[in-house]
């Protein structure tokens, strides 16, 4: 029974999770979680890096107590940040976080000079301030001319463990730096940015085995023999992987720190349409592009929760949530206001006083407000979803923590009148195991391996209740559309 580690590390935690497959079904174990966390370094949000990779080996130890001594593994993390390196090989720094104030209005000054409708065409991707081309475009020049090479988060860690330098396409997409037609880096962004084409090691597609871990670690660490496959880097595409979703109508709500909700192609979709509505063409294993838009997602719960001194758990707070009336108030979850706000609760509290609506104040109706405005943005996206690729989806396909929120899950449901196929919650882990099995000749292909994950874990469907909430959704647009005039 061969054994199969995906590493798999978000803003907040990291863990190792083991896949194997047992009388036709996969099964799931989580062997080790860490922390994982920025913190202010040198005036900037910084990740350790050397912690998490650190904390990889530590749960390589657990492994091996298990009494695995060989094992496949895979890495994915989160996307856009990056690490310099040197000459030597060695990073020149601690990467600076996405949520690192240096970004603001760095697409403002960029796009004096160049027209978004311009970069757009050439990449498909959403703009946000925290996109690789922004960062770099703020970057510190000396630091950039000592730099030899410039890695991905995922891409190094796989550097540091195998000596190997690869740039993983599904990752390197949302750089917002890869051209659509060539398939390669955009030598004119790039030369924006003062960074050539060179100082990235050489794109590879998902599912390339990048190396053993070097023997030098082996020495270090009593871990098992390890092969490291490149699998689909970035989160998001993982999880897409693991999502179980049949035939070619569904849709994918990527539900976690961030939303992405999206659907899967075979040719990107970058016309005049999707640039209003600020879609994205990320790069997808296996050919694919997953045509998404990210949204600020169950960060502002995470935020709020910890601001209520972590005393509840996420299962209470929907039980208070349940008790609260929804749609109470509307709120643009995807205000930059949320994006790092010093106080969550007084962000939110202030947003509705400015916009004279009822403001939240207990537990519950916190979580009430930002459950049912999460779902009333689904639905309003999913409408134009629909508008932009001429046809209507027939499923949304939830994946990730939010998959849990059965209250999200339903309004959902019933605001955008789909049904709603809830799980697996652990789709990024298993869409990273999935890969891996794919490339070790374990699973034929993708579709089989969405097969394989259907039957392996429990999902949850919700029907749509015919009529329930009226013209709460179209009240809702209204309230968005005026609120980006105001904004404007």
């Amino acid at each position: 029974m061969k054994s199969y580690i995906a590493v798999d590390i978000g803003a907040s935690s990291g863990r190792l999770m083991l896949g194997q497959q047992e009388n036709g079904k996969l099964t799931l174990k989580e062997v080790y979680r860490f922390t994982n966390g920025f913190s202010m370094e040198d005036k900037h949000d910084r990740w350790n890096i050397d912690h998490l990779i650190n904390e990889i080996f530590r749960g390589l130890e657990k492994v091996k107590q298990m009494g695995i001594s060989d094992v496949t593994l895979g890495i994915d993390t989160w996307a856009v940040d990056y690490v310099l390196v040197g000459s030597n090989g060695k990073k020149l720094e601690d990467p600076i976080s996405y949520r690192d104030k240096r970004t603001h209005n760095a697409i403002q000054r960029l796009t004096s000079q160049l027209p978004k409708e311009y970069i757009y065409e050439k990449t498909g991707i959403q703009f946000q301030d925290f996109n690789t081309l922004y960062q770099l475009y703020t970057e510190n020049r000396d630091l950039l001319s000592e730099t030899d090479k410039i890695m991905m988060i995922p891409d190094y860690i796989g550097y540091v463990l195998t000596g190997n330098a690869v740039t993983e396409v599904t990752n390197a997409s949302t750089t917002q730096m890869l051209n659509l037609r060539v398939g390669l880096f955009d030598k004119d962004l790039l030369a924006e940015v003062n960074v050539s084409e060179e100082q990235f090691p050489h794109l590879v597609e998902s599912g390339t085995v990048l190396g053993n871990v070097s023997y030098h670690w082996h020495k270090k660490y009593d871990i098992p023999n390890v092969k490291v496959v490149t699998v689909a880097t970035h989160d998001t595409a993982s999880a897409v992987v693991g999502t179980p979703g049949q035939g070619d109508r569904w849709a994918f709500l990527s539900s976690g720190t961030w939303s992405l909700l999206g659907t899967e192609l075979n040719v990107p979709e970058n016309g005049l349409q999707a640039f209003h509505e600020n879609y994205t063409n990320e790069w997808g294993a296996y050919g694919t592009y997953r045509f998404l838009k990210n949204i600020m997602g169950l960060w502002i719960a995470q935020s709020v929760r910890h601001e209520l001194d972590d005393k509840y758990t996420f299962n209470e707070l929907a039980d208070m949530a349940e008790q609260v009336k929804p749609f109470e108030q509307f709120i643009d979850i995807n205000d930059e206001r949320f994006v790092n706000p010093q106080n969550m609760i007084t962000e939110l509290q202030s947003y509705c006083k400015e916009t004279n609506q009822k403001v939240p104040t207990t537990p519950g109706e916190l979580f009430q407000a930002i459950y049912s405005n999460l779902s009333l943005f689904y639905a309003n996206e999913l409408s134009k979803l629909d508008e932009i690729l001429g046809y209507h989806i027939d499923t949304l396909n939830i994946v990730g923590g939010g998959s849990n929120v059965g209250l999200m899950n339903q309004l959902t449901s019933t605001l955008a009148n789909i049904e709603v196929v809830a799980g697996p919650g652990e789709a990024t882990a298993i869409g990273n195991i999935m890969v891996q099995m794919v490339a070790s000749d374990e699973v034929e292909n993708v579709n089989a391996g969405r097969r394989l994950i259907a039957k392996s874990f429990d999902l949850k469907k919700y029907h749509p209740e015919t009529n329930k909430y009226g013209t709460i959704l179209n009240d809702y647009q209204k309230f968005i559309q005026n609120h980006v005039k105001e904004m404007v």
